[in-house]
């Protein structure tokens, strides 16, 4: 057996048993906030006009950037890389960044350029990540959600990812969130061939349709990419919060004119006031 394939061999193993501890503690949860309040891939509602929907990015913006969990993911992705593509450090980082950069998600350049099965990548890289050793239930933040809901402002609160399902959804359920949605918009890795995420405007279509929000000036959206918050600008959503916990990352875009910016999720009640006081 060549070096490689024992690269190869070891790599594989290391996930296996990680995505079994995964698993496992997943199926434990019984915090407040474990167990979902929606169903995945629901019947796509009747578009509503007068239906009013929060839009909430996942990564980076319902967990802070400084968990570190996007460094985490990076290193995962360059194991990747490593792995099933037998790049050297230097050449899986570049191509890494590049495909980020260009195409929003790293798993777009690898299906377009080198036959890459997208689900396999999902269960090798998001899948495998160890969360619950950073992400842990937000009572702050599980507040700032349920005074939006109670608030009656807004109809839905929906989640809207470049994730695979599977991430997002462990995501909000480490965090003690996962009842307070009534949906979930994601980077469908199934689909291979056509891959949409934002800020593609197909994407923004498909969590319009599939949240039932009938017209975009009824939407509300936060994210930590400014790339993706010009593009609700540009469709017309009502208002646009750009998450910033520190920096601007210059890759995901800066700060578009006309948005509001935040420092963290439970900043909302102060970005948008208006949704906070009792209907």
């Amino acid at each position: 057996m060549t070096i490689a394939k024992d690269y190869q061999a070891e790599y594989k193993e290391e996930v296996r048993k990680q995505l079994q501890i995964n698993q496992e503690h997943l199926e434990s949860l019984t915090h407040p906030g474990s167990q979902l309040g929606f169903e995945v891939d629901a019947e796509v509602p009747k578009p509503d006009p007068n239906l009013k929907v929060f839009f909430f990015d996942i990564d980076n913006c319902l967990y802070r950037r400084s968990t570190r969990i996007h460094d985490l993911m990076q290193i995962s992705i360059k194991d990747y890389f490593k792995s099933q593509l037998s790049l050297d450090d230097d050449e899986a980082q570049r191509l890494q960044s590049t495909y980020y950069r260009e195409y929003g998600l790293a798993i777009r350049g690898l299906v377009m350029f080198h036959g890459i099965n997208a689900m396999e990548y999902n269960r090798m890289v998001d899948d495998a990540l160890p969360l619950q050793n950073i992400l842990k239930p937000d009572l702050a933040l599980r507040e700032t959600l349920q005074a939006l809901r109670k608030s009656g402002a807004v109809d839905k609160l929906w989640l809207f990812t470049n994730a695979y399902k599977n991430h997002g959804i462990r995501c909000v359920k480490l965090l003690g969130i996962a009842d307070l949605f009534d949906g979930i918009t994601y980077c469908d890795y199934a689909q291979h061939d056509t891959l949409i995420c934002k800020p593609d405007v197909r994407a923004y279509e498909k969590a319009k349709l599939e949240s039932g929000l009938g017209d975009y000036k009824n939407s509300w959206f936060v994210d930590d990419s400014g790339n993706n918050i010009n593009r609700g600008l540009e469709l017309g959503m009502r208002k646009c919060v750009h998450l910033v916990e520190d920096s601007v990352d210059e890759i995901l875009g800066k700060t578009p004119a006309g948005s509001i910016v935040i420092k963290e999720i439970t900043d909302l009640p102060k970005a948008v006031p208006e949704l906070f006081k009792k209907v």
